[in-house]
Formats: structure tokens, C-alpha cells, sequence
């Protein structure tokens, strides 16, 4: 067997990617899908287009490889998270559109939760915050909204999952219903300490059990594709950002690694223990190997790499998200403007769901530069929020923050990052690490690597951002974050 086949079903396109022995990639493919926006913080995706798209680039990266099923050891599976699907058992058909993580139209339902005080129980249960970004509360609109939903669940008769399910499904021929424990941790429905669904949340929120799927490690054999790849083992999953954390080989407790997409999300492995946050942080499973069960705390800034993007669409003052850097590049600092990029709310540490995007400190003399340096700094700011929460949680300093993910790419915004972080920021030779996760948990479950060791020796630094900000400079940039934030919340209910 000469290959890992890893599919990357992230949230604006599917990727795939054959990887030999030596992590370096044989054939890629890739190709973007559609967004849904219905209504003003809405986001669906077509879950017909996710698997059809997914299948195609599979195909496509074996072609390039000049590579046939049978030369392929597993596949391993990494996953945009909480995207949620629900689906009919015999016909394998949608019943709705999958309603996209950056959904928030739920927000009222959970403020409900809030309000009734069920916010302790489930922090102490899931390791999450109540919010809309998580699955349960989207199955539950999807039983409320969709006719006939919660009659067809309560008979057995549909299947809710993730991206991860829909696609194992998809691929085993509806054989097998799964998802593994980094994905279901972010449910909202899957409790931490006993790694099972917990009956008293899908009480509280009103999900029948014969809608969930089996929960399985992130590195086993759960499945056998049919069909025109019939026959390889299904054996890596992981939620994208559990994926990231392992192909940067954050294994030791304490070790931090952030993925610049179209979201942020920094992960702290803190070992075989769930460290509940004081600072609105997520405890999230990492990953379950062997019977052990590793945890991490986790950040997420909702707009990232999304606000790049921005910038270029409906701002059109760049025509390509590379031109950002030599823009930003062409003014020394933002000239006292602050770009809050909360068009989906505020996640970690602030968790506002009715905040807003804001731009602040404007002049006359403002121009497109400054805010397009502002939107690189908003998001570096956002980082910095986070890493000052994970360090109280944990009591632990940061040494070093990894990065990846495509805006890591980046070196303007990488040095902004240690400069507000003030401490190096290291980007890996090896770009792809939520690849090279999904792609060694799948190899180690079947022997491809002998064991965590070998794998970890093929990690290595390509660049490394050294701070260049005096630490002055760096509280009062800060400090001004600060209150331009505060400009941003509470927009939707002011």
C-alpha cells in the first residue's frame, strides 16, 4: 500500500490529497461549493454538493497520482465542525440544507438556555459555552422548522451528523453511522467525562437518540468505502482543528497551535485531563488514540482569513487576498484605526453573538492601506484575547505559537501576531497540518507508521517571527483594541 487518501471537507471548499510515507503529497485536488445565505445570519450548504464535490476531488487526486483504490491504505478524515445534517436512513436524502457553524439562527434559542440557567450544567458536561455556533441547537431548530422532522426522528427513521457522518455514510453505502469523539465534543450534546451522549442534555434541548450516530476514536478502522473505492479502511477522523493540532505534533500538554482559515482557532493540548475554562474558553476533546483520550482548550475567532475575503468581494479594495500584505505593508502602522471583524459575533474569549463588524479611529487621512493593516491587526488582536485567557486557565506561559492554515501564509500578518503576542510565532515546512493530521491518525490505525515518534520526526520549522514590538507599545496598541471592541458588542439588540 503505497498511500493515506486524506479528504478535506472544510467550509468554502473540498479538498483532497494523496500523502506517501513521507507526508509529502502525491496528487491534490481541490474545488469550492457554494454558500448559502437565506436570510441575514444565515449560512446553509448543500449537503449533496459537500459529498458530490468531496467524491470528485477524491477521484481527481488519485488520477493525478496515477494511483488505483487498491494502492491506497486508508483514508483518513478531517471535517469543517458543527455543520449539521440531518438525513433519511433509506434514501440517503437531505431533509433540509446543512446549516453551516456560522449559522446564528439559533441565538434566541440559546439565550433561552442561558436565561433558564442551564449554562453551568452544560459547560460542566460538554466543556462549551451555550451559543449557536454548536450542533444541538441546530438539530433542534431542524425538528422544530422543517415538516414532519420530529415525527420521522422520533421513528428512527433519519440520521443526524456532521460533515464527518455524512461523508462515511456517503462513502460506506449508508453501512455505517459514525462520528469520532473530537467532532461529537462539539455538539452541545456529548458529555466530556464519560465520552458517551448524555441523556439530560438531549432531554434539555429536545433530541431523539435514534437520530445520533455511533461515536468512535479518532484513529481506528470504523469503515469500508463501496462503490468506485470500494475496499479501503476508513480509519482517520478528526474535526478540522483537532486535525490541525496533531499534524503540527502539539502532543505534549502545553503545547499551542493556532489555524489562520476562514475562522481562527487556537487549540492548548492539555493532556488526559478536561481543564474547565474561568474564561469563557471551550474544553473540546483532541483526539482518543489507543484508549487514551486527550484534551485541549480551545479559542475560536469566528472571521479570519473571512475578512481577507471581505476586503476583496464587497469592499473590492484588493483584487486578490495576496494582495493584502504588500497593501498593509505600504503604511507603517494603522494610523489609530481598528478594524473589529464581528460579522458573525464575537467568539472566544468575549462570546457575543450580537456584536458586529466595526471600523474605528477613522480620518481624513484614512486610507484603504490603514484599513486593510487594521484588518490584519483585528485579527491578530483576536488571537492575543485568547492566548491572555489560555494562559490564566492553564497557568502556563506561552513559549511559542504554531501556525498554519492559508492566511498563515502571510508573513505581514504573522509578524503583527508576535508582535501582539510577544513571543515567536513558528509557521512548519509542511503547510497542510489539518491534512497531516487526518492522514497520520488514519495511518497509525493501520500500521502505515509504526507509531507517534516516527511521525513527529517529520515535523519541521520553515520560518520563525521573532517579536519586534517593545512592550510599550505593544499594552497601548492593545489597550486600544480594547476599546474599540467595546464599540462592537451588543449591536443587534442596541
Amino acid at each position: 500500500m503505497k498511500y493515506i487518501l486524506a479528504l478535506d471537507q472544510g467550509t468554502t471548499s473540498s479538498r483532497a490529497m494523496l500523502l506517501g510515507e513521507d507526508a509529502q503529497v502525491h496528487g491534490l485536488a481541490q474545488t469550492p461549493f457554494k454558500q448559502i445565505f437565506p436570510k441575514p445570519g444565515w449560512v446553509e450548504h448543500d449537503p449533496i454538493e459537500i459529498w458530490s464535490s468531496q467524491f470528485g476531488v477524491a477521484i481527481e487526486a488519485l488520477a493525478k497520482a496515477g494511483a488505483e483504490a487498491d494502492s491506497v491504505a486508508a483514508i483518513g478524515i478531517t471535517n469543517q465542525r458543527e455543520t449539521t445534517i440531518i438525513w433519511d436512513r433509506k434514501t440517503g436524502e437531505p431533509v433540509y440544507n446543512a446549516i453551516v457553524w456560522q449559522d446564528r439562527r439559533t441565538s434566541a434559542f440559546c439565550d433561552q438556555l442561558r436565561e433558564q440557567g442551564h449554562g453551568p450544567l452544560i459547560q460542566q458536561k460538554t466543556g462549551l459555552v451555550i451559543d449557536a455556533y454548536f450542533s444541538g441547537s441546530k438539530v433542534r431548530w431542524l425538528l422544530d422548522n422543517v415538516q414532519e422532522v420530529r415525527a420521522r426522528a422520533e421513528k428512527g427513521e433519519l440520521a443526524f451528523g456532521t460533515v464527518d457522518s455524512w461523508l462515511i455514510w456517503k462513502l460506506t453505502g449508508g453501512a455505517r453511522h459514525v462520528t469520532d469523539v473530537t467532532n461529537a465534543s462539539r455538539t452541545m450534546l456529548f458529555n466530556l467525562h464519560t465520552l458517551e451522549w448524555d441523556d439530560d442534555l438531549l432531554k434539555l434541548l429536545g433530541v431523539p437518540k435514534s437520530l445520533l450516530p455511533e461515536v468512535v476514536s479518532s484513529s481506528e478502522v470504523c469503515g469500508t468505502t463501496s462503490g468506485v473505492l470500494a475496499g479501503i479502511p476508513i480509519a482517520g477522523i478528526a474535526g478540522d482543528q483537532q486535525a490541525a493540532l496533531f499534524g503540527q505534533m502539539c502532543m505534549q500538554p502545553g503545547m499551542v497551535k493556532c489555524t489562520y482559515g476562514t475562522g481562527s482557532f487556537m487549540l492548548l493540548n492539555t493532556g488526559e485531563t478536561p481543564v474547565m475554562s474561568k474564561n469563557k474558553l471551550l474544553t473540546t476533546v483532541a483526539w482518543r488514540i489507543k484508549g487514551r483520550t486527550f484534551y485541549a482548550l480551545e479559542g475560536s475567532v469566528f472571521i479570519a482569513g473571512a475578512v481577507v475575503q471581505w476586503l476583496r468581494d464587497e469592499l473590492q479594495i484588493i483584487r486578490s487576498a495576496a494582495e493584502i500584505e504588500e497593501l498593509a505593508a505600504s503604511v507603517p502602522d494603522t494610523a489609530g484605526v481598528y478594524f473589529i471583524p464581528a460579522f458573525s459575533g464575537l467568539g472566544a474569549p468575549h462570546w457575543d453573538q450580537y456584536a458586529r463588524g466595526t471600523i474605528t479611529g477613522l480620518t481624513r487621512g484614512t486610507n484603504r492601506a490603514h484599513i486593510a493593516r487594521a484588518a490584519l491587526e483585528g485579527i491578530a488582536f483576536q488571537i492575543a484575547d485568547i492566548i491572555e485567557a489560555m494562559e490564566t486557565d492553564s497557568g502556563v506561559p506561552l513559549k511559542e505559537l504554531r501556525v498554519d492554515g492559508g492566511a498563515a501564509r502571510n508573513n505581514l500578518l504573522m509578524q503583527i501576531q508576535a508582535d501582539a503576542l510577544g513571543v515567536p510565532v513558528t509557521r512548519p515546512a509542511n503547510p497542510e497540518t489539518t491534512v497531516l493530521g487526518a492522514t497520520y491518525l488514519a495511518g497509525l490505525a493501520v500500521g502505515y507508521w509504526p507509531d507517534q515518534e516516527t511521525i513527529a520526526k517529520q515535523w519541521q520549522a520553515e520560518k520563525r517571527f521573532a517579536p519586534q514590538m517593545d512592550d510599550k507599545t505593544r499594552k497601548e496598541r492593545h489597550a486600544g483594541w480594547l476599546r474599540a471592541l467595546d464599540r462592537s458588542r451588543n449591536w443587534e439588540t442596541a
